[in-house]
């Protein structure tokens, strides 16, 4: 069963960087966001398993959030209750009308304490809008649109209108013979609410001006670096292929995940990015056998903190890589229970790849590539991450400063 879940502190909802004396959570709110399906036009199994998950803005006491499995969307409030209605005049104590000849007086209502209640309750279904996969949501700044993207197509949705959306992008060939890519991940700009970017399987970005055509096949911008002949291989087209695209907070730069790479591109420079960060290169000659096991398939996210200054992304062995942009530099921390203690250090780690081996480095030989980093999240103003590494989830925090992670 595939839940969503919002997490609260033991004892009473504090702030989320003050997590206790116990380092753990107890869990604020689980629903069931999806439910198996099944497409019987296509015969095709509708998992209830969620791709994606995307906040809206706050704009009162009240949260919402759009959650998308394979073929549907729904809008989502979450709101908290902690004092309950009594003294109705027309119902009893259980909620039953009374007779009304039995009542003689009116009372006024009041609002009494009660213990807190989480409620979840879906206020928009949007279905019928893919014929393929979703693999991304985001939210339009203009806070009244978003966008979902499958293989093939993007849609723009009004998020008070679930029966119809406007296809912006379609790159599906007359003849599906001839297709040559997918889009592999979209989002809207932080600022502009005219513009987006999508990503594709052959490594490239196209950045999109709504202003200039209703449907955005032809993009203002394309992002591409130029493939090296010499080092082509059978397995260039599948690690070249983007897992990821995120703006950065200012609007100025992409951030982009490969298999083997994160990258950082100018909107103002479409020849190549501008930096290229290696994430795990030690991979590059385990391939073959990451083809065999599928894991050269895996679609790892990235993320910006506040300040753009530091990025994040996901590898193998529960590590995830920081990577300092003013220095170039980067370190590889990794997720595990210990480190979850109050007041733990994060530790280092390093890959052993020949020279000097170092005591805790680790062989490439014994990473386990079951326990990968593939979703994390970085909180927006504050020194806070989220790592999701298998089946649990970790909230580190810097109380020294923004850039301690990379030191």
């Amino acid at each position: 069963m595939c839940c969503l879940s919002a997490l609260q502190s033991k004892g009473e909802l504090e702030d989320l960087g003050d997590i206790g004396d116990s380092g753990e959570y107890n869990v604020y709110s689980t629903f069931q966001s999806h439910e198996p399906d099944f497409d019987y036009l296509k015969s095709l199994e509708i998992e209830e398993k969620i791709n994606k998950i995307r906040w809206l803005p706050q704009q009162n006491a009240a949260h919402f959030l759009l959650s998308t499995n394979d073929k549907t969307i729904k809008l989502w409030k979450v709101s908290e209750r902690d004092k309950r209605p009594e003294g109705y005049n027309l119902k009893d104590e259980e909620g039953r009308l009374k007779d009304i000849s039995t009542v003689t007086s009116l009372q006024v209502p009041v609002l009494k304490p009660t213990d807190l209640m989480v409620e979840v309750r879906p206020r928009r279904v949007f279905s019928n809008g893919h014929t393929y996969h979703v693999n991304s949501i985001s939210v339009n700044s203009d806070g009244e649109t978003y966008l979902s993207a499958d293989d093939l197509r993007i849609n723009l949705w009004h998020l008070g209108i679930t029966d119809r959306s406007f296809n912006i992008v379609d790159i599906k060939p007359a003849n599906m013979e001839e297709l040559t890519e997918v889009i592999t991940s979209a989002e809207f700009h932080p600022h502009h609410c005219h513009m987006l970017v999508y990503s594709s399987s052959k490594g490239t970005l196209r950045l999109c001006d709504m202003r200039a055509s209703a449907l955005c096949d032809q993009h203002s911008k394309l992002f591409e670096e130029p493939e090296d002949p010499g080092s082509r291989s059978f397995f260039s087209e599948i690690i070249s292929s983007v897992s990821d695209v995120k703006f950065s907070h200012n609007g100025r730069y992409l951030l982009t995940r490969d298999y083997l790479t994160a990258k950082v591109w100018d909107l103002n420079m479409d020849k190549g990015p501008v930096e290229t960060y290696q994430v795990h290169e030690y991979l590059r000659s385990k391939l073959c056998s990451l083809y065999e096991n599928d894991c050269i398939f895996d679609k790892f996210e990235c993320v910006w903190n506040s300040s753009d200054s530091v990025i994040m992304t996901g590898a193998y062995n529960s590590f995830f890589r920081m990577l300092d942009r003013e220095t170039g530099r980067g370190v590889t921390l990794e997720a595990w229970r210990e480190s979850s203690k109050p007041r733990a250090v994060l530790r280092t780690r390093r890959v052993y790849t020949g020279g000097k081996r170092r005591r805790g480095d680790v062989g490439v030989d014994s990473l386990d590539f079951t326990k990968k980093i593939l979703h994390m999240a970085w909180h927006p103003s504050e020194n806070i991450i989220a790592i999701a590494a298998t089946n649990n989830l970790y909230i580190f925090q810097d109380r020294v400063s923004p850039d301690a992670h990379t030191q």
